[in-house]
């Protein structure tokens, strides 16, 4: 029988809410700060995340919404500086506690420690955001939870390319049968499956609407004995929080 041998982990909207209240508004205070009339409302960053990674997405918005654009910079000099000043802003938010750490994460990451399950992150954020982030959600010793933090300018192809899994799988010496993929994307979902991962898929506002194409299940959120999750897709086996019973089971599928 297989037997659980670590959890793989997304970071944005996965761990936390950090897309819409978090890079959004980082990204939009960037732009003001280079004088840019551009702004990122909700519906359109929702679009705007099919494009995986920061700069990758700034500069799609400027092929598809700004085709005119011009400026007295290099384009590729002005995404890397606007992504440098959107990494400031990020920090700035998370340490004033807008974006919260999603139900059941803290409980099945401490669990995982318990009982000897490893860990690891695999995100196609830049790891000078991640790291602040686990700080102040999960503590300060929390980025040494996890044998691995891959981000993404660590791989030539972000997701849904599966190179940050294979990145992680080979680094930690896994057996993809034997790991569990938590993903919150179609783009997540396509990487990890593409590198062999079960994966379960907890949604956000962004993403429950959907279809998740091969993964184990599909979860509101990790759940809490207080605060059942809600079953999407696949069979939760009448489980009501995610544990690592239901990750146990989920492999046999």
């Amino acid at each position: 029988m297989k037997t659980l041998e670590a959890l793989i982990f997304d970071v944005d909207g996965t761990l936390a809410e950090t897309e819409r209240d978090g890079h959004r508004v980082a990204f939009n205070q960037a732009f003001q700060e280079f004088d840019l009339s551009w702004h990122w409302p909700v519906g359109l960053y929702g679009q705007l995340l099919r494009v995986a990674g920061g700069k990758e997405r700034i500069r799609h918005y400027i092929d598809r919404y700004q085709p005119t654009f011009q400026h007295q910079t290099d384009t590729d000099e002005l995404v890397v500086a606007l992504h440098q000043a959107k990494a400031r802003h990020f920090q700035a938010l998370v340490a004033s506690n807008v974006i919260p750490l999603r139900p059941g994460v803290r409980r099945l990451i401490e669990a995982a420690q318990r009982e000897g399950v490893r860990l690891a992150i695999a995100t196609t954020s830049a790891k000078d955001s991640v790291i602040p982030l686990l700080e102040h959600l999960l503590g300060s010793e929390s980025p040494t939870w996890f044998e691995m933090i891959a981000a993404g300018d660590m791989v030539p192809a972000k997701k849904p390319a599966p190179d940050i899994y294979n990145l992680v799988i080979n680094a930690m010496d896994l057996n993809p049968a034997t790991c569990l993929a938590i993903e919150d994307s179609r783009q997540g979902v396509e990487a990890a499956i593409a590198a062999g991962l079960p994966t379960v898929v907890t949604v956000n506002d962004y993403t429950r609407s959907y279809a998740m194409p091969g993964a184990r299940l599909v979860i509101s959120h990790l759940g809490e004995p207080s605060l059942p999750f809600e079953v999407l897709w696949g069979d939760a086996s009448n489980a009501y929080y995610f544990s690592l019973d239901l990750a146990q089971t989920l492999l046999k599928a």
